[in-house]
């Protein structure tokens, strides 16, 4: 089977997009993990464009593990540039499980998605039982075994835990991220942000993606943590979340709503044969 399909990343956060609103393509799981894994064509997340008659398209989320994703911000946010080109609008709508989500096309491949409400009751997230979201009180040790307890869990389309930490690279995330997405305490998994606050206007962040792995970058993740940092009175209304590979710019509206805005990539064309 060949596919048509599309490759492009926000921030190193990489994507294989087909387009299936004219001829659809069906994938099973096993083709889906294939077409992510790196030894083959390789992305963070597969995204499926699906005709949608209310909004502009609807997204379907696919995790390199196979797993569906409810929520991907930077996903989001390069289809809404590759249908902004196709129709030359400016202002592009996308459906997602968690929602119809807008987008703005603001210059050159800098993208605005205004995510929606993060939602903080444990049922919500969901957690296992009835806990305070706001600090799980989970352990974690870094590289020294100093011990670090807390834990903010925010859902903003898909379940998020935020470590705020005085150095996230005295951290081993590699070993903290699967213990932390497989905890007792998240039934549905969970993505896990070691946050370090610089300053009010600035949090670096590393993220272990839900189905995923270590990722370049995470949108849901920066506007979780932006979110977090808020809740706990950390950083103003806009603050910048920096990954190893840039900076994502997140500013909460009066209605407590979350605006993501950052870089896109180039669209590049690519067949793959499956």
């Amino acid at each position: 089977m060949d596919i048509k399909a599309y490759k492009m990343d926000g921030l190193g956060n990489d994507f294989v997009i087909i387009d299936n609103r004219q001829n659809v393509t069906n994938l099973s799981k096993d083709q889906i993990v294939k077409i992510c894994d790196r030894k083959f064509i390789g992305c963070d997340q597969l995204i499926i464009i699906k005709k949608n008659e209310i909004s502009d398209a609807s997204l379907e989320f696919y995790n390199s593990d196979g797993s569906t994703s409810g929520a991907c911000g930077n996903g989001t946010r390069c289809v809404a540039n590759l249908l902004a080109k196709e129709s030359n609008k400016n202002s592009i709508v996308l459906t997602t499980l968690s929602g119809n989500l807008k987008s703005e096309i603001l210059g050159d491949r800098i993208v605005s998605t205004e995510i929606g409400i993060g939602k903080t009751e444990w049922n919500e997230i969901p957690l296992s039982k009835n806990l305070n979201t706001n600090n799980l009180n989970i352990k974690i040790t870094d590289k020294n075994n100093n011990e670090h307890t807390g834990g903010t869990a925010i859902n903003v389309g898909n379940p998020h835990i935020i470590f705020f930490v005085d150095n996230n690279n005295n951290f081993n995330i590699q070993k903290i991220g699967p213990e932390i997405e497989n905890h007792e305490f998240f039934s549905e998994k969970c993505n896990v942000t070691l946050a370090t606050i610089v300053n009010k206007k600035l949090i670096k962040v590393r993220v272990w993606e839900r189905g995923a792995g270590l990722t370049k970058a995470c949108g849901t993740a920066a506007c979780a943590t932006a979110f977090a940092a808020k809740q706990n009175q950390l950083v103003d209304n806009k603050v910048d979340i920096e990954f190893s590979t840039g900076k994502l710019s997140i500013s909460i509206d009066q209605n407590n709503s979350i605006h993501m805005k950052g870089p896109v990539s180039d669209i590049k064309n690519i067949e793959i044969k499956i």
